[in-house]
């Protein structure tokens, strides 16, 4: 696919966006050759799953989309890339490539309905966040610095046509603590709200109080120390950047020496968005990921088919196997779904049985040692604990038959189902740990 480019002079195409926008249901888009699946059908399978016949999405490695004719972007994305490398060390070859098309599609904002975060996050300091930045702020569309800046300075500076690109740094002094979270709420709201077009604030203005809408879509990259606001991360792409190992230098960055090179290519990179405005505004590719993670990575993919080359195939690749290693990372998260995850694998490991009592349950979860069950609380995983964990999907304990005749407390499996496939789809292996045998005695324990 090569776009056609239009004469120098000629004005850049506008994209017209409707006054509101209905997820789910995008209209008269044009979609993308590379959505179209070898059958010449649209990729999409019309049949509905089975909650527990939900089969694992295809892998990175069989993603298998030839590289296409590169065009004037191919070469400004490769050249992009060369110089992040100048000055940051990137976790991996994905993310590298997935910044590159970030760093891009911040100058295509009027095109997307959704405006993805940049989450550069690092478990402490001297990881190159800042650095990341610092190249950041020489190459998006429109850089505006937040740092100390109030939300109502903030969306009274986005405008609906041209909104800037937010830079958020040390958000870990906005979200480090419980404490100072809650007095952040409204960074965080409006940062939630920013991810999609048409999410506005209303404040009153001017001395008689005249209620006024203000737009939040913008996109922003927000760097800090630890983990975002789950709420952030949802919406985000998401680097985990590490501190150089021995033997790993990059270039200091001297804005007096730096920015110049940076400029040139920023402008250069913007002359060739703008006039892709309306084709980026129209296409809708086939996404190896569903849902909000589809969202947020559509821009970078539209970016990646627009350029060509093999940057259709990278924008994929870092786009699957950056999804799955989040979703990694939320299941062995205790807060998120791993007790869901965990309860799977001890139904699956004792061959589907109906149901299993609190106690055989709780004792099960805290054999795994590569789980935080065993440690959790002063000793370890309670009936009241995981009742409480489980409440917040909608399972609740009850009175179940055992196989020996009696009746405990305890789960049955078929209330599982519904969470299992919305927040763990994959049957996972039990793992190297074995399920103990149907006639181990746990301890007695209070009931759930």
């Amino acid at each position: 696919m090569k776009p056609t480019t239009p004469d120098a002079n000629s004005a850049p195409a506008k994209a017209i966006w409707p006054a509101s926008a209905i997820p789910g249901q995008p209209g008269a888009h044009l979609r993308s050759p590379l959505a179209e699946d070898a059958n010449g059908g649209d990729g999409h399978d019309a049949g509905t799953h089975d909650p527990e016949q939900v089969a694992a999405p295809s892998g990175p490695e069989e993603i298998q989309i030839p590289d296409t004719e590169p065009t004037e972007g191919a070469g400004l994305l490769d050249e992009l890339r060369a110089q992040l490398t100048r000055f940051v060390i990137f976790p991996s070859e994905q993310a590298l490539d997935a910044v590159t098309l970030w760093v891009v599609a911040t100058h295509l904002q009027p095109a997307w309905q959704h405006a993805p975060r940049l989450a550069v996050v690092g478990p402490a300091k001297r990881c190159g966040k800042s650095r990341l930045l610092d190249v950041l702020v020489e190459t998006v569309h429109e850089p505006m610095l937040t740092i100390n800046t109030t939300p109502a300075a903030i969306f009274r500076s986005i405008t609906e046509e041209n909104p800037p690109t937010l830079l958020v740094d040390e958000a870990d002094t906005i979200f480090g603590s419980p404490k100072v979270a809650e007095k952040n709420e409204e960074m965080r709201g409006l940062l939630n709200a920013g991810h999609q077009r048409n999410r506005y604030v209303t404040r009153v203005v001017g001395n008689d109080h005249t209620p006024h809408k203000f737009a939040t879509f913008a996109m922003a990259a927000i760097a800090g120390i630890g983990d975002l606001p789950d709420t952030i991360m949802d919406r985000a792409v998401v680097i985990r950047m590490r501190r150089r190992a021995e033997g790993e230098s990059v270039k200091p960055f001297r804005s007096r020496r730096d920015t110049p090179a940076l400029h040139d290519l920023r402008d250069r990179i913007a002359a060739w968005a703008r006039s892709l405005l309306d084709e980026a505004a129209n296409l809708e590719p086939d996404m190896p990921v569903e849902d909000r993670a589809a969202d947020t990575w559509e821009p970078l993919v539209i970016v990646a088919d627009l350029a060509g080359g093999a940057w259709p195939r990278l924008a994929r690749v870092a786009c699957a196997r950056m999804v799955a290693a989040e979703a990694a990372a939320e299941e062995d998260h205790p807060s998120g779904a791993r007790i869901l995850a965990d309860i799977r694998r001890i139904f699956v490991g004792r061959g589907e049985p109906e149901s299993l009592s609190t106690e055989e349950l709780l004792y099960l979860l805290r054999q795994d040692v590569e789980s935080p069950w065993a440690e959790w609380g002063r000793s370890g995983l309670i009936a009241r604990d995981l009742s409480a964990m489980l409440r917040e999907y909608g399972i609740k304990s009850g009175n179940v038959r055992m196989a020996d005749g009696t009746q405990r407390k305890g789960y049955m499996r078929n209330k599982f189902l519904d969470a299992w496939r919305r927040y763990c789809p994959t049957v996972h292996s039990v793992g190297t740990q074995p399920v103990p045998s149907g006639n181990t005695q746990p301890a007695a324990l209070g009931e759930g």
